[in-house]
């Protein structure tokens, strides 16, 4: 690669000039994704800067969610693999026997994986207990799990559903089988008949960019999914998404 140079009689300061000469390889790829960016020490060698110009210029890219910084091992292009969510489709019937997350990555021709991080009876927040039509601090089955995409997470989920359809069953278990969780609601004679999503975006609280690895400064897409089966609600589904990660596709019927 090309060593540009800093323009002395430009206005913009010199770690920006460094940080747009990086991000320029990056978005021509010549940077490519999960490759090493140049070091600090580098940086001060090639452009005769500090190290404190340096490491402005990389904390530059890591603010525009262009680089993450791994401790003890350098900087590095951020992998963001963009994934087109089939949000009017992912729960169609033809799709039976796989979760919706499932659809989504095998549409996408993605590698992925699903860290189960707790699942058990525990409390639910008053807006959730709302939606499931439960009474403030009613016990509920807590399903919490961490979603990876080419190792990269993307999707951190609360699954909130009643004792009643949950307890003695497959979906007190980790893996509760094909279909998942809704699978295993048919099997008990459930019969769906929606599923209502609600999608704002936000930054993140500090325990939601831990989770996602995320750098700072990106925001997140907040997703509460209600399941609506045999005439009530079967599970709320709250989900914190990377929005860098996501495309929201829908198709919808012309009226």
């Amino acid at each position: 690669m090309a060593l540009r140079r800093i323009d002395p009689a430009s206005d913009r300061a010199v770690y920006r000039q460094i940080a747009d000469h990086l991000r320029a390889d990056i978005e021509s790829h010549e940077r490519p994704p999960g490759s090493q960016l140049p070091s600090e020490s580098s940086l001060v060698a090639d452009y005769g800067v500090s190290r404190v110009t340096a490491r402005r210029a990389l904390s530059v890219l890591v603010t525009d969610g262009l680089a993450i910084s791994e401790h003890g091992k350098g900087w590095f292009v951020r992998r963001r693999p963009p994934v087109k969510r089939l949000s009017s489709d992912r729960f169609a019937r033809r799709h039976e026997g796989k979760a919706a997350f499932t659809v989504d990555m095998e549409a996408n021709e993605r590698k992925f994986s699903v860290e189960v991080i707790y699942v058990g009876q525990g409390d639910a927040p008053p807006e959730i207990t709302s939606r499931l039509g439960l009474p403030p601090g009613t016990a509920v089955l807590v399903r919490r799990r961490r979603y990876l995409v080419e190792g990269q997470p993307t999707e951190f989920a609360t699954s909130y559903i009643p004792l009643d359809i949950a307890a003695g069953t497959p979906i007190e278990q980790e893996n509760p089988g094909p279909g998942g969780i809704y699978g295993r609601m048919e099997d008990h004679g459930l019969v769906f008949e929606r599923y209502d999503e609600e999608i704002s975006a936000r930054m993140p609280t500090e325990d939601e960019a831990r989770h996602l690895s995320l750098p700072a400064g990106s925001p997140v897409l907040h997703l509460v999914r209600t399941a609506v089966a045999s005439g009530r609600v079967v599970e709320v589904c709250d989900t914190i998404m990377d929005s860098a990660a996501f495309v929201l596709f829908y198709s919808l019927p012309a009226r």
